[in-house]
């Protein structure tokens, strides 16, 4: 598979920038992941992993603006991990646009939240963990969605003829929980398994100040419960089992002058029980530091679950404190600091994220992760030794 993904990638890098027809962009990256510490587990690798990856987009409108279709997809070569190595369409979508309403059908990607930290509510499209463990980079989600816009707010209809399962690293990668994950035979709750018909509906509306989105989602959850057994050779692996589910969330937003209040509130009904998370904080922002055109905001947000250790996220009693810095640059210098500090067990999950322009077309981007005073009894405590740092140089074309 790494040979006819790096075709395409050289296909891509070569090829599309000579097409002038119709509106195309993108970018290839180089990624280069550092590990100090060494590996939990014999197959996994010891320190460094570089991969190659591309998003190109293409999108073309017609009928004076009203309709438009675009395909972004995306692919990575992985040097360590077999499972990094993957193809994704992120997007394949035909809109068609209207004053008061939109279709939008085929293959999509929708975000919803307004939290740092974590999004409780968004629950459209699977994560790709084998991208990035903190759920951030999403699948593509097969759909037909129609949005009603109205002076009442925005109406948002779904249906999910097909899920995705989720993606994780294999066993030769890091950021791995210990046990093989067998991805090629996933249990569901449901008899129609990934063709069960999911549905969702979501309103929003900014009033005054304030901004507001209620929603329920009613499918295969994409969180899947991980089941431990034995395969074929008699190796003990983890199955992915996904229930069906019952989402109701609420997300909402305030801005008053220099201070944003966020919050995000779910409840959950599945199978055996019914849970409620909530992510809610602030952000202050310092403006223009030092007579400079620099602007620091100060973050805190209080993560909780009322399963408490029984939730299948490291969030249930957490705090995070954090720093953004926008230079406000020509470059568009950024940097987020953060820590998410467990209030039971003083575990700490620090992140770093920064970013740079260099001339009109490279981006530097850093990222660094790092785990402390993890409890054995922490769901990401196979994780503990699988901090790193990663540098990232992407063209964009």
């Amino acid at each position: 598979m790494k040979y006819y993904l790096t075709l395409f990638i050289v296909w891509v890098i070569f090829y599309i920038p000579q097409i002038q027809a119709h509106e195309f962009s993108g970018f290839v990256a180089g990624e280069l992941r550092y590990f100090p510490k060494s590996p939990l587990y014999v197959d996994q690798f010891s320190d460094a992993d570089f991969s190659l990856s591309l998003q190109p987009e293409y999108s073309h409108t017609w009928d004076g603006g009203y309709q438009t279709f675009v395909f972004v997809p995306f692919a990575r070569v992985d040097q360590q991990d077999e499972e990094r190595t993957h193809f994704d369409i992120r997007e394949l979508t035909w809109v068609k646009a209207t004053r008061d309403w939109e279709l939008r059908l085929g293959v999509r990607k929708v975000f919803w939240g307004v939290t740092e930290s974590q999004h409780l509510v968004d629950i459209i499209n699977q994560a790709d963990l084998i991208e990035n463990a903190d759920g951030e980079d999403k699948l593509g989600q097969p759909m037909a969605n129609i949005a009603l816009i109205q002076d009442w707010g925005t109406l948002d209809l779904f249906l999910l003829p097909y899920f995705r399962e989720r993606t994780f690293p294999g066993k030769e990668g890091r950021l791995y929980p210990g046990l093989p994950i067998d991805t090629d035979n996933p249990q569901y709750q449901s008899g129609a398994k990934e063709k069960h018909m999911d549905w969702a509906i979501r309103w929003s509306r900014p009033i005054g100040d304030w901004d507001i989105g209620v929603s329920h989602f009613s499918g295969t959850g994409r969180e899947p419960d991980l089941l431990s057994t034995t395969n074929q050779a008699d190796q003990s692996v983890l199955i992915p089992y996904y229930k069906q589910i019952h989402q109701t969330g609420l997300d909402v937003q305030m801005t008053q002058e220099e201070w944003l209040w966020k919050a995000e509130l779910i409840s959950r009904k599945m199978p055996e029980d019914r849970f409620t998370a909530f992510t809610g904080g602030f952000e202050y922002t310092f403006v223009g530091v030092f007579d400079s055109d620099a602007d620091i905001g100060a973050i805190g947000e209080y993560l909780h679950d009322d399963r408490g250790k029984n939730a299948t996220t490291p969030f249930d009693n957490d705090l995070m404190v954090g720093l953004r810095l926008a230079l406000n640059d020509v470059q568009s210098t950024e940097l987020l600091v953060g820590v998410i500090m467990d209030l039971d067990n003083q575990g700490q999950f620090y992140n770093v994220e920064a970013s740079r322009r260099l001339g009109d077309n490279w981006k530097l981007s850093l990222e660094a992760r790092a785990y402390a005073n993890l409890d054995d009894t922490e769901i990401i405590y196979p994780l503990r030794n699988d901090g790193y740092i990663q540098l990232e140089l992407a063209w964009y074309f």
